[in-house]
């Protein structure tokens, strides 16, 4: 049982028909096409019709995987990029808490090790000045050369 064309569809295969032939027309008026049209390329492409479509048909089935893989590749970059950028970024931050951490050792001990020599000078000092002999009697300014001697305000003035 077969169904008969209505005159609706026959009309809008018709209006089909024609919106396909002006894209034809149109393809092969660009000049692109009509220099690979006459290239080598195009005039063996467009002797052997299914060597083309195979052609064709082959470039259409590969755009996908084609374009899959290329997709991988992108994000395995991607991924290895923001890794490295990751790792990097954890190994400068480790080391420098690491440093943080060493400098402020280093500063206490600094601190401690002053502290220590500071109050073994003022002990041993102390100590010495302990046990020193002291002198019995005071020596006169008079003896000493280098002594100075007490002058009053009119003494300064003086030439």
């Amino acid at each position: 049982m077969a169904k008969e064309e209505t005159p609706g569809a026959s009309k809008d295969l018709q209006e089909l028909q024609r919106k396909l032939s002006l894209l034809v027309e149109s393809v092969q008026n660009n000049t692109k096409v009509a220099a690979f049209m006459k290239s080598p390329a195009g005039q063996c492409l467009d002797g052997h019709p299914f060597v083309a479509l195979t052609l064709l048909v082959f470039v259409a089935l590969s755009a996908v995987p084609v374009g899959s893989f290329l997709l991988l590749v992108v994000l395995t970059s991607l991924a290895a990029f923001v890794g490295i950028m990751l790792l990097e970024g954890l190994v400068i931050s480790v080391g420098g808490l690491s440093l943080l951490c060493v400098l402020c050792g280093l500063g206490f001990a600094s601190l401690a090790i002053s502290g220590t020599i500071v109050m073994s000078y003022v002990a041993v000092s102390s100590l010495i000045n302990w046990f020193s002999p002291r002198p019995l009697a005071q020596h006169s300014s008079s003896d000493c050369p280098l002594a100075m001697k007490p002058a009053g305000v009119e003494g300064l003035y003086q030439e």
